[in-house]
């Protein structure tokens, strides 16, 4: 089975369906059998196991990360790159992930998590409450 992520005009995508192998013996051929089957601007083919640049299975990675809704495929880097979720994060051109400008340390103990904070520019402790 491979998967296909359908993208608008402004390479973002809209959703990522499954091709039955019989339909996609290339890329090429996946690609006209969703266009004519279901229209659309533009697909491409992406990889479930692929994340950050690595491919999970020990495989060849494809477009660095697993297409999904919202994210935009840039032709350039032939990658799929998530939303930036904060404007202060940085894109990491060998896995197409964002990174924050300030790593986030280690909690001291299982009640602590972190949390971004955009206007401090840093993580932000918080504390689980049973």
């Amino acid at each position: 089975m491979a998967h296909y992520a359908e993208l608008d005009e402004t390479n973002t995508v809209l959703r990522v369906l499954v091709v039955a192998d019989s339909d996609e013996p290339t890329e090429a051929a996946g690609q006209q059998f969703l266009t004519n089957l279901l229209g659309g601007h533009a697909w491409r083919k992406t990889s479930y196991n692929t994340q950050a640049g690595v491919h999970t299975g020990g495989g060849t990675p494809l477009r660095k990360n697993y297409a999904g809704i919202g994210y935009k495929y840039d032709e350039g880097r032939d990658a799929f790159v998530p939303p930036q979720p904060y404007p202060s994060w940085t894109l990491e051109e060998d896995t197409c992930q964002w990174q924050a400008p300030v790593a986030m340390p280690t909690p001291p103990d299982e009640n602590t998590y972190y949390v971004w904070d955009e206007d401090m520019v840093n993580w932000r402790a918080e504390t689980r409450t049973p």
